[in-house]
């Protein structure tokens, strides 16, 4: 919940596409959801819980799908979609099986990732590639000059892109790992929780440790998400990932004037073309 009231402050802050507002949204209703069904154990608010996940990837998977596209396109996908998803619900409520719920999240979720990684190798990779590889051969920079100055960028932002999946993978993959462990050793977790006690059983609880690994990994989706689309509009020197430490802090995109490394690198890039050589900046 915080994840998704912090993801709709920053996309609202850093003008990022709408749609992605939306899936933040979608996100924060899937923690509200999740946080009524946990405390109340009713029908009504399982349903909230399951079928958020739903319409949220649905938008993420809408997204990705409608980049470049045509309008007509886009019309026809989205609606598509609401039919998919309303469809969906009525079948999930009318046999109330959480296998069906399940395997159509995991078919959606894995068609939009995969197909934004398509985009990312066989898209974005190559457009980077050629623009700077123009850009280095438009200024004459020594061997020297050339490794700090921004030139590769291209290679920074997909290596970055790469880490950003990878995370997001491994802490899905930690989650569902979990809560698979959870249903099948159920009652030795209970009674070793019920050994350790409070406050240190709660890092036995499988289906906690799901919520929150899940949770972090679609966070990671959905950042991916906004920094691919930033750079397949050609914005990739607007905004920059922001991201102090792959394991123990999340990355958010900003606008890169508000990035101290980035301005670091754009007096560089002054000093570098305008002649003046590196030894007044250095990184």
């Amino acid at each position: 919940m915080a994840l998704g009231v912090q993801g709709v402050r920053t996309c609202l802050k850093y003008k990022h596409d709408m749609v992605f507002v939306i899936a933040y949204l979608g996100y924060l209703l899937v923690g509200c959801g999740s946080f009524a069904f946990h405390a109340t154990l009713s029908y009504p608010m399982q349903l909230v819980d399951e079928l958020s996940m739903i319409y949220t990837t649905s938008i993420l998977c809408y997204a990705i799908f409608t980049h470049d596209r045509s309008r007509l396109f886009s019309i026809l996908l989205g609606i598509g979609l609401v039919v998919l998803s309303i469809s969906i619900t009525a079948y999930y409520h009318y046999i109330q099986d959480p296998s069906f719920h399940q395997n159509t999240f995991s078919i959606l979720f894995l068609a939009t990732v995969f197909r934004s990684l398509y985009t990312m190798e066989a898209i974005l990779r190559p457009t980077l590639s050629n623009k700077y590889a123009n850009k280095s051969r438009s200024t004459s920079l020594s061997d020297k000059e050339a490794l700090y100055s921004p030139i590769r960028i291209d290679q920074a932002i997909i290596r970055e892109m790469r880490w950003i999946v990878a995370m997001g993978f491994i802490t899905c993959a930690a989650g569902i790992a979990a809560w698979t462990l959870d249903n099948l050793r159920c009652g030795d977790f209970v009674q070793w929780r019920h050994r350790v006690g409070l406050p240190w059983g709660i890092l036995l609880e499988g289906h906690g440790w799901w919520h929150l690994m899940t949770g972090l990994g679609v966070n990671y989706f959905i950042t991916w998400g906004i920094w691919l689309r930033h750079c397949l509009n050609g914005l990739q020197e607007q905004y920059i990932l922001h991201w102090p430490h792959k394991l123990f802090s999340l990355p958010v995109v900003v606008p890169s004037a508000e990035h101290a490394r980035y301005l670091k690198l754009r007096h560089v890039e002054n000093d570098i073309l305008g002649g003046t050589g590196l030894e007044k900046k250095q990184l």
